[in-house]
C-alpha cells in the first residue's frame, strides 16, 4: 500500500477512513473503541485508544450523531 499523500510506502492506515500513510504523514489522536452503560454508576462510559493513527485529512465528527432508528 502507498501513502495517500506522497506515494511512498505506507506504514499504517488511518483508523477512521482507511487511507494509507507513511511515517512522515501519520498523525495520532484518540479513537473511541467502545461505549458501554455502567449500571453501578448510571452513566455511559467509553473505552478510548489514545494514540490511534490518523491521516489528518478526514475529519471525524466531534459529537455523536443521533440514530433513533436503531433504538
Amino acid at each position: 500500500m502507498l501513502c495517500w499523500f506522497c506515494a511512498d510506502r505506507a506504514r499504517a492506515t488511518c483508523r477512521f477512513c482507511g487511507r494509507g500513510v507513511c511515517v512522515e504523514h501519520a498523525r495520532f489522536g484518540p479513537y473511541l473503541l467502545e461505549i458501554t452503560r455502567s449500571v453501578a454508576r448510571d452513566r455511559a462510559e467509553a473505552l478510548v485508544v489514545e494514540d490511534a493513527v490518523q491521516c489528518g485529512t478526514c475529519h471525524p465528527r466531534p459529537q455523536p450523531v443521533a440514530m433513533p432508528e436503531l433504538d
